[in-house]
């Protein structure tokens, strides 16, 4: 399905775990590299007034849904997509590496943030290979020296996958920046996917996810941050209801 407009359109490729596995399962083999987004829609109000973001996007080799309100836009364009936020991602992502043999390295926010991920992605997958943990200094440049430095850290170390926990649209600048630089690796950028993991964030309970309202529990667990942004995104919803319905 297709959301947007003009430079800042996007697409999701990718219409469910299947078809996700099977996509990364190949890269794999082929020792090809890729990088992976999860659409929502906080991106939706950032693409079309960040060319930088759209630009980045337009890198991403695959494309899943991350939210329901995505979700139910492709249901109201009659091209329905599976949800797949970032954070469910992980663990999955991680037992196929584990299978493959595909090292593994984790970006994220803090080096406790980190090394609370490793520790219990390592007990969920004891065969998986984490051969890299690495938290950018505040103000990292996706882009810039530091940038570079990372993509050589990564070709050193091996890995085949790197989690990005930095947030949008740091990680998906990330992302499309060392796509070129460090080609052997997938890059999927996950929000705050680690920091659940670790205990450093804590998600919102299971039945609050499955009726929608985890975007509820994370505006009351930091509103000041939280609250303008989930504005901005219901802002945009009938438009973009209007563009699926024209879809269908």
């Amino acid at each position: 399905m297709r959301f947007g407009q003009g430079s800042s359109a996007v697409e999701i490729n990718i219409p469910d775990l299947g078809t996700l596995f099977q996509a990364v399962r190949e890269k794999f083999s082929r020792g090809d590299g890729f990088a992976l987004a999860t659409l929502n829609l906080d991106h939706l109000t950032k693409l079309p007034v960040d060319p930088a973001f759209a630009s980045a996007y337009k890198a991403q080799d695959l494309i899943v849904a991350d939210g329901q309100p995505i979700m139910w836009l492709s249901k109201l364009a009659k091209q329905p997509v599976s949800l797949m936020p970032g954070s469910d991602l992980v663990v999955p992502l991680c037992r196929l590496a584990a299978e493959m043999a595909m090292p593994v390295a984790l970006m994220g926010s803090s080096d406790a943030a980190l090394e609370g991920a490793k520790e219990a992605l390592e007990d969920l997958v004891p065969d998986l290979k984490i051969v890299l943990t690495y938290a950018p200094p505040y103000g990292f440049d996706p882009s810039g020296e530091a940038a570079e430095q990372i993509c050589e850290m990564l070709n050193r170390s091996g890995a085949r996958l790197c989690f990005i926990a930095l947030g949008a649209p740091k990680q998906e600048l990330f992302a499309a920046f060392a796509r070129s630089r460090a080609p052997a690796v997938g890059f999927a950028s996950i929000g705050a996917g680690l920091d659940f993991l670790s205990g450093h964030q804590v998600r919102a309970p299971l039945f609050m996810r499955k009726y929608a309202l985890e975007w509820l529990w994370r505006a009351a667990q930091s509103p000041r941050r939280m609250v303008p942004r989930y504005a901005k995104c219901f802002a945009i919803l009938p438009r973009h209801a209007v563009q699926a319905w024209r879809q269908r």
